[in-house]
């Protein structure tokens, strides 16, 4: 009985033009059709004056907008006579003593040289720094074990390493590659070991639920959930390569970028000195900007404020 007085209520409560007893369902149309303001919900969200919060859009060559910058500066003081050539050569000045050392073959031997000692060190360090996260970061006698070390490794800067190193491995290619290495190492290992331990405990457990096996789990669910860290850690791995090299190929080398500065020095050759910094600092800001083309391949599934 009461069923059918409830449904005989409904059926004339939608008859008066309303969708409950009340009718309050229709309100709003009811009143923006006697023009009265519509409710805050009803109406469309404001967009904030046009404007984008965040950093804005991607410039076009955004990274090379710093270098040019600095460039001007220098181009600026050499010509105004604020910078001293002694101190520092002005920039046509470098330009045409790396075209002599172009023309004579020295910077292209002494720069294949340097990289071949970065990309030596840069694959062991990476690899070592790869294996040491994964253990320490998966299990937690692995982290009583390597954490500790790796630790005191990153309190310990690479030049302070060098005499010990020598006495370990003589002044030849091992010590400058070990040395690299060891650079690397340590900021493929931080990085990535935070990355793997904070992962989210819920892909842990999905895992168990699918039974995925140990292997299984590494591949699909830990190695890409730490990605992102990883390439993080390459970014500053890739970087602390090149100063690690500018300390080791000034230590009894015959070779390299850093010997042929350290040359320069002995000669009081202010111009060799300023393209062998030049070539240093080209060299790290192509191998960041390479670093983050894969960044952004690999992780395009992100959306960030980068993008």
């Amino acid at each position: 009985m009461s069923t059918g007085i409830s449904a005989e209520r409904l059926s004339s409560a939608k008859a008066d033009g309303g969708s409950g007893p009340s009718g309050t369902a229709d309100a709003p149309e009811a009143a923006q059709g006697r023009g009265g303001p519509a409710p805050a919900a009803a109406r469309p969200a404001r967009r904030h004056n046009g404007r984008r919060l965040g950093p804005g859009r991607p410039i076009p060559y955004g990274w090379a907008i710093g270098p040019a910058l600095l460039l001007v500066v220098w181009s600026a003081g050499s010509a105004l006579g604020l910078i001293d050539p002694r101190n520092i050569s002005a920039p046509w000045t470098v330009v045409t003593t790396a075209g002599d050392l172009i023309a004579d073959g020295r910077l292209q031997t002494n720069l294949w040289t340097s990289t071949q000692r970065v990309l030596i060190g840069l694959a062991f360090g990476i690899a070592a720094g790869l294996v040491l996260a994964v253990v320490s970061g998966l299990s937690r006698l692995g982290e009583a074990v390597i954490d500790g070390p790796v630790q005191i490794k990153r309190a310990i800067p690479s030049l302070a390493l060098i005499p010990l190193l020598i006495l370990w491995f003589g002044i030849g290619e091992s010590m400058k590659v070990i040395t690299i290495a060891l650079a690397v190492l340590v900021h493929v290992y931080i990085h990535t070991h935070n990355g793997l331990r904070t992962l989210d405990s819920r892909y842990a457990e999905l895992a168990e639920t699918v039974r995925l096996s140990r292997a299984q789990f590494l591949r699909h669910v830990v190695l890409p959930g730490a990605l992102p860290s990883f390439l993080l850690g390459m970014r500053f791995a890739v970087t602390y390569a090149w100063l690690a090299l500018v300390v080791v190929e000034q230590v009894n080398a015959t070779s390299g970028i850093g010997y042929m500065m350290e040359l320069a020095r002995t000669y009081g050759q202010t111009e060799i000195i300023i393209v062998g910094l030049v070539v240093y600092g080209l060299l790290g800001l192509i191998s960041d900007a390479l670093v983050r083309l894969i960044q952004r391949r690999a992780l395009s599934w992100r959306r960030t404020l980068a993008d």
